[in-house]
């Protein structure tokens, strides 16, 4: 679906992921800089000298041997930073450019970064016979459309307070999506009991940005960035006792979204129950430069 609903682990999740990229970054640079700046070498080696020298005096006693041996090292690698640093010193440019060429590539991805589009080059299509037959066999028809009224419950409401707007016409999907998900409805019935309802197929883009207006806890993709706006997409829910049930609160719903990922992961779906964004009755069946021929 695109209401989703919020993890409280995607905040900690981000900030790790946000924490983790920028040490990774500040490695590279550092790395880097001890190979092109001698200076740096030199400090460093000064200071690890100098550690080592106040354990090894610590351990001996205070040797005088062993202090002139290390001071004698310290004076040299001095010596080598006060030369380095008279380098860096007298040519400005030299360091900066290398500073430039380091730092640009990164900067660069910063400045010119596009909204994440997701797209697989692959589809995973399932081991199961009774799939396979299912999807290479007869055509399965879609189910004749369900009364508005189901669809106007407060539940419904809560969770979709816009449903009345949405499209529910099988038609403006792609056949292949259509038979897929057919599949997943079929076996949903047949191997666990559950029965399936279609709540949204095909969105408008104009749709799509309404909905991206309402922030990020409903949707995060904007006009033609989604499946939906090409038929490669629909959000479902559940019918008991001629009533919708869509909210995963509810432990018999909640299990039915379980299985339901279970069987749709199978016909070769992405199921929005595997996004840190929640989204339980969401599937898509994701094609090679679906949504980059809309960027």
């Amino acid at each position: 679906m695109s209401f989703v609903m919020w993890a409280p682990c995607c905040i900690w999740e981000a900030t790790v992921v946000f924490v983790t990229v920028f040490a990774y970054f500040f490695l590279i640079v550092a790395v880097v800089s001890l190979v092109i700046f001698p200076a740096l070498r030199g400090r460093l080696y000064g200071v690890m000298v100098s550690v080592f020298q106040g354990g090894v005096t610590r351990i001996v006693g205070g040797s005088s041997l062993v202090s002139e041996g290390m001071s004698s090292a310290v004076r040299s690698s001095s010596t080598k930073y006060l030369h380095a640093r008279s380098f860096v010193a007298r040519n400005p440019m030299v360091v900066i450019g290398v500073s430039v060429v380091v730092l640009a590539p990164s900067a660069l991805a910063f400045i010119v970064h596009r909204p994440a589009i997701f797209d697989y080059s692959e589809i995973r299509v399932s081991e199961d016979r009774q799939i396979a037959v299912l999807l290479t066999g007869e055509q399965l028809v879609p189910p004749l459309p369900f009364p508005p009224e189901i669809f106007a419950t407060k539940e419904v409401e809560m969770v979709r307070p816009d449903v009345m707007y949405a499209s529910r016409n099988w038609a403006l999907l792609q056949p292949d999506f259509v038979q897929r998900l057919l599949v997943v409805f079929k076996l949903m019935k047949e191997r666990h009991g559950y029965e399936m309802v279609l709540i949204e197929g095909y969105r408008s883009p104009e749709r799509q940005n309404d909905l991206f207006a309402q922030g990020g806890h409903v949707t995060q993709a904007a006009g033609n960035l989604s499946y939906h706006q090409h038929g490669l997409a629909a959000d479902s829910a559940f019918l008991r006792n001629g009533q919708v049930v869509i909210s995963e609160r509810d432990p018999w719903a909640r299990r039915g979204y379980q299985l339901y990922g279970e069987v749709a992961e199978q016909v070769g779906f992405v199921w929005g129950g595997r996004w840190k964004m929640l989204d339980l009755g969401h599937v898509e069946l994701r094609k090679p430069g679906v949504l980059a021929r809309t960027r």
